[in-house]
């Protein structure tokens, strides 16, 4: 599915997304929250503030910053067509979402499935495909521009692989990053989970985060 380059880039990527979770991790640490241990979620520390993005939810409405704030969130970029990454992923969340469903839906950990094909994926599209797996699962897209700026700011990638010679056009794939980010209630880039992903220790780590915040308040 990867060819030569883009794995290159997303080498690239997680080496810089690791590196900034050391920095911040070591930098930080003499201003720790009282946020509880976590076995998979590797947390940042501080937190980072994303920079403005509109992104377009499967039911048309607009999924701005403010949108994600009140819930620890799971980001996941993907598309629809994709044959192994996407569909295992969002299966592996729907098991730990049913871990957590008993949590005040006002506070409940949400993931959002984020699909980087614009040019197939409808917002009714992702929409459907999102809900199979879990009927609470967020999904939204955006134009080119404004993925790549999201993803960006997410220090993700993705990037459009042509099909084989032969192939019709509209059958390309899409390379992207297999880890999901982790944003806080304020909707701040906080950690990322990276995979193998184990839904239980996903959901315990989550459930902890979102106990751990609420006691806080």
């Amino acid at each position: 599915m990867f060819n030569r380059t883009t794995v290159t880039v997303l080498i690239a990527a997680l080496a810089a997304a690791l590196g900034l979770w050391a920095a911040q991790h070591y930098f930080g640490a003499s201003q720790r929250s009282s946020l509880p241990q976590t076995r998979v979620v590797r947390l940042f520390e501080p937190a980072r503030t994303l920079p403005a993005f509109t992104l377009r939810q499967s039911d048309g409405t607009p999924l701005v910053p403010g949108e994600l704030k009140g819930h620890w969130t799971l980001v996941f970029l993907g598309f629809t067509h994709c044959p192994d990454v996407c569909p295992t992923t969002l299966a592996e969340m729907a098991k730990a979402q049913k871990q957590w469903a008993a949590l005040p839906e006002t506070t409940r950990p949400r993931v959002l499935f984020v699909s980087v094909d614009p040019e197939r994926d409808t917002p009714d599209r992702i929409g459907e495909y999102a809900h199979a797996f879990h009927r609470d699962t967020l999904a939204a897209t955006a134009d080119i521009p404004a993925l790549e700026q999201f993803a960006k700011s997410l220090s993700m990638v993705f990037a459009k692989v042509p099909p084989p010679e032969g192939v019709r056009a509209d059958q390309y794939s899409v390379d992207h990053s297999a880890s999901m980010a982790v944003l806080d209630p304020q909707g701040r880039m906080a950690g990322i989970v990276q995979p193998p992903f184990d839904p239980a220790a996903i959901a315990a780590d989550m459930i902890a985060l979102t106990a751990g915040v609420s006691a806080e308040k």
